[in-house]
């Protein structure tokens, strides 16, 4: 499963690149259907948020390494490269921008819902394990 993350360049900027969540885990339900999981960690603290419609931030930075998925609405977010991403509900991207100048997060269209699932600091993305 691939998922966006933007990270902080060398140069204090920011970034998008894919991230490819290996799915290598398999178990059966109760049917026997084969359910593809990934490896799990325990996050230090999941909050669900609101933000409002017309919600605008400048340049900011993630306050930690999180997966956030919107589960209403839509997030546009631009990084220093010029790119904006937009995502929408059921959407998923990883913010680890920490360092730098950061990203722009703004709503599109009205207000959105998301959940922010910060990753523990021993988490290697690379090898998406704790």
């Amino acid at each position: 499963m691939k998922i966006t993350r933007f990270l902080a360049t060398d140069d204090g900027g920011s970034r998008f690149v894919e991230v490819d969540i290996p799915m290598t885990h398999d178990r059966k339900d109760a049917e026997g259907h084969i359910l593809r999981l990934s490896n799990a960690y325990t996050s230090p603290n999941v909050c669900f948020v609101e933000l409002p419609d017309g919600m605008v931030q400048s340049w900011h930075n993630a306050p930690a390494r999180q997966i956030v998925v919107v589960l209403a609405g839509q997030l546009e977010v631009g990084t220093t490269d010029g790119q904006l991403r937009s995502w929408r509900a059921g959407e998923a991207f990883l913010a680890s921008d920490v360092t730098g100048k950061g990203h722009t997060t703004r709503t599109v269209g009205g207000p959105a819902r998301v959940m922010f699932a910060p990753l523990p600091d021993s988490f290697d993305i690379d090898r998406w394990s704790a």
